[in-house]
C-alpha cells in the first residue's frame, strides 16, 4: 500500500491521514457484498476494478463469481464527474486488472497513472468510438471528454467487442479459468446478439426516424439502428444549451413532427419539459445506462435497453 500513500502526498496531509487510515484497518475492499455499484467487492481471488456499470456488466458476464468486482462508479452519481474515495483509489492499485475508458472519467484516468500499465485495459481501442464536435451548442460546458462520444455500450455489438476484450485480459491472469471465461463470453455474445436483433426488428419501420434527446448520449444507438439524434446539448449533461440551439430543436420537432421529447434520470429534465411544453409535446426517460440506481427503468443493462426499446418505439409510432 506504499503507492496509495505516493498518491495522496501531492494532495495533502489529510488525505495522507485517511489513506493512513485504510492502512490500519488492514487495507481491506472487501465486505462480501456484490451489490452493482457499491464500490465494495467480494471474495474471489482475482481482483478487478470496473470504471463504470456497463463495463461491470461486461467483466460480470465474462467472470461471474470467478472474479471480485469494484465498481469505481456508485448508484446515483454522474458517471462523468466521478470522484474517486481513497477506498476505491486503494481498490484500483491493489486490483489485478483495472477496466475503464480513457478520456471518459478524468478521476480514473488519474488513478490509472499510478498503476503498472499491464494490469490495466483501456477499452477504447475495442469499442470503435464515433468522434464528435459537441460544443456547437452547447455553453459554459467545464466537461473534457476530448472529441469522442464515451456511449459505446448503447450499441450491443460494440460491447460485446469490448467483452471479447476482457475475457482475453482475464484468461492471461487466471489462465486455468480460460475456458470458463471464453464459454461465458460466448454466451453473453449471444445473449447481445439477440439484444441487437430485437432492436434493429423493433427499429425498422418507425414512422419517425428522429430521436429527440436533453442529451447527446445516444448516437451509437441511432447509428447502428438507423436514427437521427436530434440533441438539445452535447455530449456532457448538465450543461445550460444556448438560446438557438433550443431554437433550432423546436423548429426541427416541428418540421418532423415529434411527439416526445427525452431526458435522463441523472440528468436535470428542466430543459426537455420546457421545450415539450412549449411545443405541446410528452416527456419519456431514455436511460444511457452510465450506472444503476433506484431510478433505473430497469434492473440491469439488457432489460434497460429493452425499455428504452419501448419507449422509442412509443414516441416514433414503430409498428
Amino acid at each position: 500500500m506504499i503507492l496509495i500513500i505516493m498518491y495522496y502526498k501531492a494532495r495533502g496531509l489529510l488525505l495522507i491521514a485517511v489513506a493512513g487510515t485504510l492502512l490500519l484497518g488492514g487495507c481491506s475492499t472487501t465486505s462480501g457484498s456484490r451489490t452493482s455499484g457499491s464500490g465494495e467487492s467480494g471474495g474471489a481471488g482475482v481482483h478487478v476494478a470496473a470504471a463504470f456499470y456497463p463495463l461491470e456488466f461486461a467483466v460480470r458476464s465474462v467472470a461471474g463469481d470467478l472474479v471480485d468486482v469494484t465498481p469505481l462508479t456508485i448508484p446515483g452519481v454522474e458517471a462523468h464527474d466521478v470522484e474517486l474515495t481513497p477506498r476505491q483509489v486503494a481498490a484500483t492499485v491493489d486490483s489485478d486488472l483495472v477496466v475503464y475508458l480513457s478520456g471518459f472519467q478524468p478521476a480514473v484516468d488519474e488513478a490509472v497513472k499510478q498503476i503498472d500499465p499491464a494490469k490495466v485495459l483501456d477499452v477504447a481501442p475495442f469499442a470503435d468510438l464515433i468522434y464528435t464536435d459537441e460544443h456547437d451548442h452547447e455553453e459554459g460546458d467545464e466537461h473534457d471528454h476530448g472529441d469522442f462520444d464515451p456511449h459505446f455500450w448503447l450499441d450491443p455489438l460494440r460491447l460485446a467487442a469490448v467483452t471479447d476484450a476482457i475475457a482475453e485480459r482475464l484468461a492471461e491472469i487466471d489462465p486455468d479459468q480460460a475456458a470458463t471465461f471464453r464459454a461465458n463470453t460466448d454466451t453473453s455474445r449471444a445473449e447481445l446478439s439477440v439484444l441487437d436483433e430485437e432492436l434493429t426488428d423493433g427499429l425498422r419501420t418507425c414512422v419517425r426516424r428522429e430521436l429527440f434527446t436533453s442529451h447527446a448520449a445516444f448516437e451509437y444507438m441511432a447509428s447502428r439502428y438507423d436514427l437521427t439524434q436530434v440533441s438539445v446539448v452535447g455530449i456532457a449533461p448538465n450543461v445550460e444549451p444556448s438560446g438557438s440551439r433550443i431554437a433550432e430543436v423546436q423548429k426541427l420537432a416541428r418540421r418532423y413532427d415529434a411527439t416526445t421529447i427525452f431526458f435522463e434520470t441523472t440528468a436535470s429534465d428542466a430543459v426537455a419539459k420546457s421545450i415539450a411544453q412549449d411545443l405541446g409535446l410528452q416527456t419519456a426517460v431514455l436511460d444511457p445506462i452510465e450506472s444503476i440506481d433506484a431510478q433505473s427503468t430497469a434492473e440491469d443493462y439488457p432489460s434497460i435497453m429493452r425499455a428504452n426499446l419501448a419507449a422509442i418505439q412509443k414516441a416514433n409510432d414503430c409498428g
